[in-house]
């Protein structure tokens, strides 16, 4: 059975640190698009960061460019989202995700649509208080 399984979240006070892990079954770590996304009381789900696992290609949202960083293991099938200055209104469930690459011509091999991923995790919640 297909499954990610995130850990790693919690509370902290803003301008601190958190990392997120996903742990993810081996049939679809590869040749796909691994993505963190973030949903926030009253808010729609927002693709946060997202990593092309064959080479590493990562693409981010404006919010969090420069404090966020999406990265993988691939010896232990699990990427992880480090955030860093972290914000009250970063503030949400974390979820991760995979999905398939883009059509050929896109431009890009993944992106931040909710949409475009197929799997998903069960989330983990992250607080930051100001």
């Amino acid at each position: 059975q297909v499954q990610l399984v995130e850990s790693g979240g919690g509370s902290v006070q803003a301008g601190g640190s958190l990392r997120l892990s996903c742990a993810v079954s081996g049939v679809i770590y590869l040749h796909n698009c691994l993505g963190w996304f973030r949903l926030a009381p009253g808010t729609e789900r927002e693709g946060v960061a997202a990593i092309y696992s064959n080479r590493g290609t990562t693409y981010y949202a404006d919010s969090v460019k420069g404090r966020f960083t999406i990265s993988q293991d691939n010896a232990v099938l699990t990427f992880y989202l480090e955030m860093n200055t972290l914000k009250p209104e970063d503030s949400a469930t974390y979820f991760c995700a995979a999905g398939p690459l883009l059509a050929a011509g896109s431009g890009n091999y993944c992106n931040l649509n909710d949409s475009a991923y197929e799997t998903w995790g069960r989330g983990t919640k992250v607080t930051v208080s100001s």
